[in-house]
């Protein structure tokens, strides 16, 4: 696709925030490690070196206005150096994975950790399971775990620690981003290699939780080479990614790709527009995409774009400069007040990188656990402005509410509820999810 000529949006001075200044020493989360809301309506992420005091890594907990804490600092004795970041669970905890220990063991772990910051190692990696992992586990509509390490496997482990490998690649193939599980028939679970395949310039690839699997896609230079982040799933059931080179002028491409596994071009990247995304991507409440690159842009230190799945309009929408925050190479969050939360690898007093917040006007909305449900199924759903009055909704058709916080509340299937979007009631106004919740019968 010829490379478009876009131009930065003006954006207010307070549309984009920095709200932490990372300290001299730590290296702050990565395209792997993307940050995740908690029920409470905190921001949870976390670093794999923290040399001031502890030089094992963090778990961090931030409120949106950038109030800080240090929930867990890891040991070698329980693994270290957690580098990809945390999945939100089901039952409330967090998990994870190390990059080392737990001693001498360089192959890491899979932890999970409660609110209050207590860790709990469900798995010690070897090499027989393929390594360390760069990603946290995401957590399958069955409520096992499902991840990928770095020589090349693929993983389940169920939420107690029994763990199994359900696919070995042979060789490794390059930094393993984190799977995605579509909202297709059988939920089955989508990603990508960096490298490998017949151009070793990495694949796009589907499994189910059997383990059966397949090849969608050999990227070749044209469509893009070395998909560096995890896919997203939009809201027309297809699949949008970046790859960090390759693409009409070598620097990388925004691409869709069905579920059949066909790859269309949708932006190549070209310097004044960005360069060399390195980071997963976010479909917002508002339908588009959003992403960075870590060079290029009017700076040459990296933007944040937006893209339209239906049009492929592309537009910048911030260059990252200076001692605010460049070289983005996080993974965007969308939280459900509507506001994008990210870090950057560069920036700020120990240019170290901060974390900062994007408000694009981008409105408010509920995000929920698990992705379906039987009617009678209980369902999480986290947002604010919730009240004992608050009114939950399936599809139109009214549900029971159970627990209720002002960020978190739980909600009953309805006998009569079919597959659509959920919506939430609140004094304040109303709030609808940015996927549809799928109803199975009984």
């Amino acid at each position: 696709m010829a490379l478009a000529i876009v131009a930065a949006i003006s954006l207010d001075a307070q549309t984009y925030k920095v709200i932490h200044n990372f300290p001299s020493g730590y290296e702050n989360p990565n395209s792997e490690g993307s940050l995740a809301q908690t029920r409470g309506g905190y921001i949870i992420g976390s670093s794999n070196t923290y040399v001031q005091g502890n030089p094992r890594g963090v778990v961090f907990r931030m409120t949106t206005g950038g109030q800080y804490v240090v929930l867990h600092q890891f040991t070698t004795s329980e693994g270290y150096e957690p580098f990809g970041g945390l999945t939100v669970g089901k039952d409330g905890w967090f998990y994870g994975t190390t990059e080392n220990g737990p001693g001498s063991n360089v192959h890491g772990t899979v932890f999970r950790m409660n609110k209050y910051g207590n860790v709990t190692t469900l798995h010690v990696m070897t090499s027989a399971d393929g390594g360390y992992s760069y990603t946290a586990p995401i957590q399958s509509v069955a409520g096992d775990f499902y991840g990928t390490a770095i020589s090349g496997t693929i993983y389940r482990m169920s939420p107690s620690g029994s763990f199994q490998v359900i696919h070995d690649f042979g060789s490794a193939q390059g930094n393993w981003p984190p799977l995605i599980q579509a909202m297709d028939p059988d939920f089955g679970f989508y990603g990508v290699t960096f490298a490998g395949g017949i151009n070793d310039q990495g694949t796009a690839f589907r499994i189910d939780s059997s383990g059966n699997f397949t090849t969608l896609f050999q990227f070749d230079s044209t469509h893009g080479a070395n998909p560096p982040a995890a896919l997203v799933q939009a809201a027309d059931g297809n699949f949008y990614g970046v790859t960090d080179n390759g693409g009409a002028n070598g620097m990388g491409v925004i691409f869709r790709m069905t579920p059949q596994g066909v790859v269309t071009v949708m932006h190549s990247f070209g310097g004044p527009d960005g360069n060399y995304p390195r980071a997963s991507m976010v479909a917002a409440s508002d339908g588009n995409l959003y992403g960075t690159t870590e060079i290029g842009g009017t700076t040459n230190q990296g933007v944040l774009f937006r893209i339209s799945p239906s049009t492929g309009a592309y537009t910048v929408v911030h260059n990252f400069s200076g001692s605010s925050g460049w070289a983005p190479d996080c993974g965007l969050m969308q939280h459900t007040n509507g506001l994008i939360y990210a870090t950057t690898g560069r920036g700020g007093p120990a240019d170290v990188g901060v974390l900062y917040s994007m408000d694009l006007g981008l409105p408010p909305f509920v995000e929920y656990l698990p992705v379906y449900g039987r009617p009678g199924a209980t369902v999480q759903i986290y947002g604010q402005g919730f009240t004992n009055s608050t009114q939950v909704l399936f599809n139109g058709v009214p549900a029971a509410s159970n627990t209720v916080y002002p960020t978190y509340l739980t909600a009953v299937v309805p006998p009569a509820a079919t597959t659509g979007y959920i919506t939430v009631v609140t004094p304040s106004g109303t709030l609808k999810s940015n996927k549809i919740f799928v109803v199975h019968p009984q």
